[in-house]
Formats: C-alpha cells, sequence, structure tokens
C-alpha cells in the first residue's frame, strides 16, 4: 500500500506526502481550530486524537496521508481546545475521554473496523479508550507520557502557584526546536494551572491495568523528548497486555513529532501497521 502511495507521487500526481507542513500551514490557517474528517474508501477507520492544549491539525497532514490509502480518519477538537486559553480553566480529563468516547461511536455507525490514534495527551486518552473499548482493532501512540518528567515535583509546585495565579505562560526549552514548529504555531501559549493538574490525572489514569490493552500496539516516542520521561516508551512497551506490539524511537525530533518534521517514514510506519493489522 505504501508502494503504491510513492509511486503515484512520482508519477507527479499530488499527495499530502509530499507537502511541505509549513507551506500547508499558511495556506489552511482557517482549518487549524477544526476538527476534521475525512470519508474513506475501504471501510476501516482511523481515530486520531490531538495533544493537550493545540487542536487536531497536528494530526491533519497524517489523516489526510492515511485517507489517501482508503481510511476514513476522523480528528475531533477536544473541549476547551481550539478556543482561547481561557476556555481549558473549567475542563476535566473525563470530559476529554467522553469526547474520545462520542467520536468512536460516530465512525462505529459505519465502520467495522478503528484504529485509535494519538499524539502526547491525545495517546494518553487512546489507551484509555482501547481499554474500555475491547472493539478497537489497533493503537498507535505517539510521545505518551507513562509519567511526565519530574512529575510528582512540578504537581507539588503547580499546586502551590495556583494560589496565587490562574494562568501560566508556557515555556520553551531551547531544545524544543525552532518557534516556527507546527505545534507552537497552532497551540495556547497560556494555559490555566488548574486544568495542568487534570492534564496529570489523565496520565495516571492511563497508566493502570495496562494489561487490559490486548490490542495491536505501535509505539513511537523521540529520544530528544523533553517533556515525559525518558523510559516512557520501555515502561508502556513492557505492560501493555498485547501480544502484537512494537517499539520504534525517532531521531532528530522533539516531544510532538507528527506535525513538524519531514516525517514520510512515520507516516509510512503507521500505514504498514495499519496494513499488517486489517
Amino acid at each position: 500500500m505504501v508502494k503504491k502511495i510513492l509511486k503515484r507521487i512520482k508519477r507527479g500526481k499530488k499527495s499530502i506526502l509530499s507537502a511541505n507542513p509549513y507551506l500547508l500551514h499558511k495556506k489552511e490557517k482557517g482549518l487549524v481550530k477544526k476538527s476534521f474528517y475525512f470519508p474513506g474508501s475501504n471501510g476501516k477507520a482511523v481515530l486520531l486524537l490531538h495533544g493537550w492544549s493545540t487542536t487536531p491539525y497536528e494530526l491533519r497532514r497524517l489523516g489526510g496521508f492515511l485517507n489517501e490509502a482508503g481510511y476514513t480518519v476522523y480528528g475531533p477538537l477536544l473541549s476547551g481546545h481550539g478556543t482561547v486559553y481561557t476556555d481549558l480553566e473549567n475542563v476535566r480529563y473525563e470530559d476529554w475521554l467522553r469526547d474520545a468516547e462520542v467520536a468512536f461511536k460516530k465512525l462505529k455507525k459505519k465502520h467495522q473496523k478503528i484504529f485509535v490514534g494519538g499524539t502526547s495527551m491525545g495517546a494518553n486518552i487512546a489507551l484509555c479508550l482501547a481499554k474500555e473499548r475491547k472493539e478497537v482493532s489497533g493503537v498507535i501512540l505517539m510521545a505518551t507520557p507513562y509519567k511526565i518528567k519530574f512529575e510528582k515535583t512540578s504537581a507539588l509546585f503547580v499546586k502551590m502557584l495556583s494560589g496565587f495565579k490562574k494562568y501560566h505562560k508556557k515555556f520553551y526549552p531551547p531544545t524544543f526546536g525552532s518557534s516556527t514548529t507546527i505545534t507552537r504555531l497552532i497551540s495556547y501559549q497560556k494555559y490555566p494551572l488548574k486544568n495542568l493538574l487534570e492534564l496529570g490525572e489523565l496520565v495516571k489514569k492511563s497508566r493502570e491495568d495496562l494489561h487490559l490493552v490486548k490490542q495491536p500496539c505501535l509505539l513511537l516516542q523521540s529520544k530528544h523528548d523533553h517533556i515525559i520521561t525518558k523510559n516512557s516508551l520501555d515502561k508502556l512497551y513492557e505492560k501493555i497486555g498485547s501480544k502484537n506490539k512494537k517499539k520504534k524511537y525517532i531521531e532528530k525530533a522533539y516531544h510532538t513529532f507528527i506535525s513538524d518534521i519531514r516525517n514520510e517514514h512515520i507516516f509510512e510506519d503507521i500505514l504498514n501497521f495499519l496494513s499488517e493489522n486489517k
């Protein structure tokens, strides 16, 4: 399947695979804060879940690529996102789980086989959904926190800080990369401290009872992730109950790598995973 798409590109036909993500972003600014739904032709669907404080746009290019291969792809906008950062303030992590459940049911109406993928927080939600919904056909986990770096210390600091202020500006270490990366361009640049604690609760919930995840799993993580613990990938791989699981570290990438680099090889890995588990 992947070879067919690559041959089509070489013959000069347009494909999302050959699009420059930065030029694409300039053309699609009106789509940045919206969900996407691409109807497919092969009877199978992929639900893609975005990360915390960002939007489905970070997964849109991947969604377009998978749609070219025949899959219906749905990227819903999660509660509190795609508007203004203050809208996150009273959102609970259960709201995000409910969003994913509603999206899954929408796909279930027309598709027997549904894969679920996510990046960062979206991957934590995907894990929770896979534990609850045994009919999930496979799980794609990108930049998934098993634990966030300095998790306990950070939670205590946030609780103390929230007594003095409600919102906090994001800090990007120099190792994060260019300020023009897609994820930074589309994300909130401030966040409610209260909601950061909800993210922490979701991460904790997602790592509980991982033996219940029996579906085929593809796990991807950057070697230079500045957000999650270095052993997150290995811990998840070890504890997930699936007998069919693959893991891969991504070179020269940062935390949310799916939208920000020339990542055709990752797209191909994901499509191969879907094809192998059809």
